[in-house]
């Protein structure tokens, strides 16, 4: 069966938001490449996906290490087929800073900023040339919310909504969907990861990862450019945006505000 909808490539497939992701991209009629660094969690993701008929590929790659962001960073930029591209592969840190291991939070900086950039510019020239492709990067909520997760997280998710954003402006008109998602607390190892167990946090704030997946599609359909699952009034993002937009005019001025009392 030929995809409908060309390939989508997914970075962290093997569990988790990546793995949901592949599930429901196939039922849409997308062929698969699934990229995560465990290959048996990646071959066990792979084999319970073929009862949806797609054609499904796996790639064993480790996002934070160059040689291979380049690999698939190679794969996007030539393959005709790719017609979408999740960036979901991401680490987390809920540790203290004054505590944290130094290397260990620009292993996360690097996986979660510079290669997600990677991937992304590899894939949008070729979508662009064919006036045709879906990029989703995958946030959080702290992005809007610095003082959680020690700052170094909400940090490089702040970037992935700076970078969707700014994107934005450069893909209208070119035939390309982008959207970025912030999840909340989302049911998934990645709690494991960053050193506090999901099971730690308060059920009421828990959403599943079928439901975050399902909410962030359609608020695809909806067009959203910015897709935040847990949020009852979208009303409440557009005022956060409002407010900051209404900075801009005011952010840079020949002399410092009065209010500090330099006289010229």
């Amino acid at each position: 069966m030929s995809a409908l909808k060309g390939t989508a490539l997914i970075t962290g497939a093997s569990t988790g938001i990546g793995a949901v992701y592949a599930d429901r991209l196939a039922k849409r009629g997308y062929d698969l490449i699934l990229v995560a660094r465990n290959g048996e969690r990646l071959s066990e993701t792979a084999a319970r996906l073929k009862s949806t008929g797609r054609r499904i590929e796996t790639i064993v790659a480790d996002l934070m290490k160059k040689e291979d962001v380049q690999r698939v960073a190679e794969r996007l930029s030539n393959d005709s087929t790719i017609t979408a591209l999740v960036n979901n592969a991401g680490l987390g840190s809920a540790g203290r800073l004054l505590d944290a291991k130094v290397d260990d939070l620009e292993s996360m900086i690097y996986l979660n900023v510079t290669a997600l950039t990677r991937l992304a510019l590899a894939a949008l020239p070729a979508f662009v040339s064919r006036k045709n492709g879906l990029l989703i990067n995958i946030a959080s909520v702290v992005a809007l919310a610095p003082e959680l997760l020690n700052g170094t997280y909400s940090g490089t998710k702040a970037y992935v909504v700076n970078f969707t954003q700014a994107l934005k402006n450069e893909l209208t008109g070119t035939g390309v969907t982008i959207q970025a998602v912030l999840p909340g607390a989302t049911a998934t190892p990645f709690w494991d990861k960053a050193g506090r167990p999901v099971e730690d946090l308060p059920g009421e704030i828990v959403m599943t990862a079928e439901d975050m997946v399902d909410a962030s599609l359609t608020g695809l359909d909806q067009h959203e450019l910015i897709t935040i699952p847990a949020l009852p009034d979208v009303a409440d993002w557009e005022k956060y945006e409002a407010s900051r937009k209404a900075l801009g005019p005011n952010l840079n001025h020949q002399m410092p505000a009065t209010r500090y009392g330099i006289q010229n």
